[in-house]
């Protein structure tokens, strides 16, 4: 799947780092532990010394060649979009929390299923459909799997996460909630978790209550907890945030939930993809993710929802599929998925997703976890050396783990200035704006943010040429004043 121009780019990164390696390791192994080494009688048996040190060397380099190659260094090459140039430079893609890229597993599968075996599932006998419904519902319980879900049929397919909170919202919310029951979210929820139900709130009398952030720019969670009562009906929060990079702990705010009552719903696009996700060790009741942030294709994403949950809420769609039996006057409804999957699915884009679960899956979620915290590290550390420079949400200590990605703004220079001109003239792609949390962006005072976010697939090379460029672009700003 790489051109020859993408592969010479792989394989200058993979050259310069064992050089790096090299010009490290040798020396330090030759290097003389004590002044006496140099003495006539080291050299007394010079072919067996000399065959020692060069074992020791071969050793020492394959040792530390492996470990410079971290996982963003042996991923790379999976992921042809990334060996290009733009604008005349090498691409340097953080812009992962809007999405992110797709191995070449994922594209193969898409293929294979367009090439192979294309043809409607559910519906036909023949060899072709036979073929496409098992890789669909074996997509699905890959999903379950991945996310530990107790069934298979606790998975439904959705276009994407929006669409999920939207079936909740318009199937539990709307046969559940009723006038004076509260809902608690965060001020810091993306707007896929609030427009929903603030259109619930309108149809059933429903109210809202919002927790703003501590001190440490990171939502309240004293707050959620004091703010809980028996009006309390749901509760939506994100797991982690797509602007503040915080960790939500998903698993106290169930316990506390469930003790009045009350349902979770989890926001999860942006830990799905980054770390391990348990729901029954959560014990949320509904959890939705994005295929598109997890290397999988765009058009679908799912929904988690308790097992006895799904099988009491209504349909969200009326059509094919989702039916028993279907009269003039009146139909019976399958149970669920198949409830809340109308009409003919996104067949490609879960296969796809599956080959996204497996190639994650095969790559060990806390491998990515554990790679991204150090990495989120990195790139936190190099911004601070960025002058007039503020990052919004905590400061990560050994307390406080953030998400690889980092939202900020640089005095007297807008965000859209800034990802313009490192874009154009550096090939660097990071995100500017409100990335769809207009209300936690007013409650920090700003309008908008610049947003570098990383994936697995990302090192500490592209995070260096990043600080380097965005530098550059706030000297090139400021030359103005």
């Amino acid at each position: 799947f790489l051109s020859a121009q993408q592969w010479r780019y792989w394989l200058k990164d993979f050259l310069l780092s064992q050089f790096q390696t090299l010009a490290v390791v040798v020396p330090s192994l030759l290097r003389p532990t004590h002044p006496l080494d140099l003495g006539p009688s080291r050299f007394s048996s010079s072919s067996s010394s000399l065959s020692i040190a060069s074992s020791a060397v071969k050793e020492g380099v394959a040792e530390s060649a492996l470990d410079s190659l971290s996982l963003g260094h042996t991923t790379r090459p999976d992921f042809p979009i990334l060996h290009q140039e733009v604008n005349g430079s090498k691409l340097v893609y953080l812009d992962n929390a809007a999405t992110s890229q797709k191995p070449a597993p994922v594209l193969k599968a898409l293929q294979n299923y367009y090439e192979g075996y294309n043809s409607n599932v559910h519906r036909g006998i023949h060899f072709l459909s036979a073929k496409a419904t098992d890789e669909y519902e074996l997509a699905r319980r890959k999903v379950a799997s991945f996310i530990n879900a107790s069934d298979s049929r606790e998975i439904v397919f959705t276009r994407n996460a929006t669409e999920a909170i939207n079936l909740v919202a318009y199937s539990w919310g709307l046969s559940s909630l009723k006038a004076g029951d509260e809902i608690i979210l965060t001020i810091a929820e993306h707007h896929s978790a609030i427009v929903p139900w603030q259109i619930v709130a309108q149809k059933t009398g429903a109210v809202l209550k919002f927790v703003n952030l501590n001190k440490d720019e990171v939502p309240d969670i004293d707050r959620l907890k004091e703010m809980l009562s028996r009006k309390t009906k749901l509760i939506v929060v994100h797991h982690v945030s797509n602007v503040l990079a915080s960790l939500l702990p998903i698993e106290d705010i169930a316990i506390w939930a469930h003790a009045v009552g009350a349902k979770v719903l989890v926001d999860a696009c942006q830990s799905v993809p980054h770390m391990v996700v348990d729901v029954q060790s959560l014990n949320v009741d509904f959890l939705v993710a994005s295929s598109h942030k997890m290397c999988g294709p765009t058009g679908i994403g799912f929904l988690y929802g308790k097992g006895d949950l799904l099988s009491s809420m209504p349909p969200f769609l009326g059509g094919g599929e989702m039916i028993s039996d279907v009269f003039l006057d009146h139909s019976t409804y399958a149970e669920p998925p198949s409830r809340f999957e109308a009409g003919t699915p996104a067949i490609g884009e879960a296969i796809g997703l599956g080959a996204a679960v497996d190639y994650l899956s095969r790559l060990g979620m806390q491998n990515i976890h554990d790679y991204e915290t150090e990495l989120a590290k990195y790139l936190y550390g190099s911004l601070l050396s960025v002058p007039n420079i503020h990052i919004y949400g905590p400061a990560p200590s050994e307390n406080v783990q953030r998400a690889a990605l980092c939202s900020f703004n640089v005095e007297n220079v807008h965000p859209t200035d800034l990802a313009t001109f490192l874009d154009q003239q550096h090939g660097v792609a990071i995100r500017s704006g409100h990335h769809c949390a207009q209300p936690l962006h007013r409650y920090l005072g700003v309008n908008a943010s610049a947003r570098a976010s990383l994936y697995f697939y990302n090192t500490r090379e592209d995070v260096d040429v990043f600080i380097q460029a965005l530098n550059d672009t706030v000297s090139f700003f400021n030359s103005f004043k």
